[in-house]
């Protein structure tokens, strides 16, 4: 009788897991798959930057023995991320895996408990992750008193597990009587800590390999043209740099958002065949490294004509690229012509008169768009390019994510959406809606919520609660601008 009357407990349990918690564990989980796809781009971009350099003979020595360092950091976190993996798939297996479709039974509350508090699978993941944060503090001593107090991974079991048997089995207190998703979930939030983990230590490493001293003797960033005026399909050459260069800080140069790779000579040189007459420009933006380790930036407008035998043109007064969704102005000529003899169009959107020679074109699909002058019956056609308005930018503050104080990100009052070197001036996006994921210290149980706006309001409370070892994941942002709603590349916060 009493192992009939739990059977029926437990079927009354499974029937009360809804449909709607089962849908919100597969939205966190997913989002902290994105999260840790996130992280590992990050670290892989910090292991490109180590070869670079242990190349470079001005920072080849410290290069090589933080790299080591820092592999050795990845070669944990990769051990235990595949332990994870396994327990995920052995899990399934325990839930009924269709090896054909996938399919499990998410909502059974026996799989877990099985696996996790029967056959001690719980008690063998605490001790994998308390050995892999030890061995990660022990890879430098000087690193572990930095980073030991900020790393997200927190062992202790759930506070609000109040039961006698919970007390004494760590396996039990999160697996107990867990639903399969659930289960899942919990998983991946342990894999979600140690990416963190491995991100902060990593980060370290390259921090210390860049405490290189950089000397210049003189400098100057410098952005030239090789011609101001130049006929149709003429080549125009733009070159941008530092004067005195140094290769421990080399130049990042970038043309109309563009970046451009830098020569043996330490010079970023762009080329490019310039279009139909009319007058155009090319923004420069050159960031480096000053003397005193202060960084360096340059803009620089690069302004050039392409001349007409005939003497008409059509210039976009930005650039010479029309973008969906926005008024793109246009300056038509009819070089000895007057203005009432002219007649514009376009085959790609639409065109609205402003005054004389000045157009707003509206283009409605990428490619390419023919801006046609027809002067006293006689066509001629100017090209132009047609582009979507690039994604912005999510931020908080100034902060693309990666290491942050506690306090400053208290401060800040929301995410917003920011479009980074785009040569029009004025184009804004608006968040949305979006979904803040807390893990790490002060939240032992992962905690989550989907916003409406860019606000923190509706989430501040959970924010007061973070601390040095919180992570936060900003995940499914949602950006109104030109073309429409995008959704924006997730932002991950270490804070420290």
């Amino acid at each position: 009788m009493i192992n009939l009357m739990y059977l029926v407990l437990t079927a009354l349990l499974a029937l009360n897991v809804s449909s709607e918690i089962l849908n919100a564990f597969k939205t966190v989980d997913a989002s902290l798959m994105n999260s840790n796809g996130v992280i590992d781009e990050k670290n892989n971009t910090l292991f490109k930057s180590f070869a670079e350099k242990v190349k470079d003979p001005a920072t080849r020595e410290r290069a090589e023995v933080w790299n080591a360092k820092a592999l050795k950091i990845k070669a944990l976190s990769d051990d235990i991320s595949t332990y994870i993996d396994g327990l995920k798939s052995n899990l399934k297996t325990e839930a009924g895996l269709d090896p054909k479709t996938g399919a499990f039974k998410e909502d059974a509350l026996e799989p877990a408990t099985r696996l996790f508090v029967e056959k001690k699978e719980g008690t063998a993941l605490q001790k994998k992750l308390a050995d892999f944060k030890s061995n990660l503090l022990a890879v430098d001593d000087s690193m572990a008193k930095e980073i030991a107090s900020t790393l997200p991974l927190n062992l202790d079991p759930p506070a609000n597990v109040n039961s006698a048997a919970a007390k004494g089995d760590w396996g039990y207190s999160y697996f107990h009587m867990t639903p399969t998703v659930a289960a899942l979930t919990i998983l991946s939030k342990f894999q979600n800590d140690v990416k963190n983990s491995e991100a902060i230590a990593v980060d370290y490493c390259h921090r210390k390999t860049g405490e290189v001293k950089i000397i210049f003797d003189q400098f100057q960033a410098i952005a030239s043209q090789s011609s101001e005026y130049m006929m149709p399909n003429q080549e125009l050459t733009i070159q941008g740099g530092v004067g005195a260069f140094s290769k421990a800080a080399k130049p990042t140069v970038t043309i109309d958002g563009q970046s451009i790779p830098l020569n043996a000579d330490g010079i970023a040189e762009y080329k490019t065949t310039v279009g139909g007459p009319g007058d155009y420009s090319k923004k420069v933006v050159i960031s480096f490294t000053k003397p005193d380790g202060t960084p360096g930036r340059l803009e620089k407008e690069i302004k050039y004509t392409v001349g007409s035998p005939t003497g008409a043109s059509v210039s976009a007064d930005a650039v010479k690229v029309l973008y969906i969704g926005l008024d793109n102005p246009l300056s038509v000529s009819g070089g000895n012509v007057g203005d009432e003899r002219v007649k514009v169009s376009i085959d790609n959107g639409e065109l609205a008169k402003q005054g004389n020679g000045k157009y707003i074109s509206r283009p409605r699909t990428p490619g390419k768009a023919n801006v046609v002058l027809n002067i006293d019956g006689k066509p001629q056609t100017f090209e132009f390019r047609v582009k979507s308005v690039p994604d912005p930018v999510a931020k908080v503050g100034n902060n693309k994510g990666g290491q942050m104080g506690v306090n400053e990100f208290k401060a800040q009052m929301g995410v917003r959406a920011e479009l980074e070197n785009f040569v029009f001036e004025g184009v804004r996006f608006d968040v949305t809606g979006y979904t803040l994921v807390l893990t790490g210290a002060g939240f032992p149980t992962l905690q989550y919520r989907q916003v409406k706006g860019a606000s923190f309001d509706g989430v501040r409370d959970l924010i007061e609660k973070a601390k040095p070892g919180t992570t936060v994941s900003i995940d499914e942002i949602k950006a109104a601008g030109p073309g429409g709603t995008r959704t924006l590349a997730p932002i991950v916060f270490n804070l420290r």
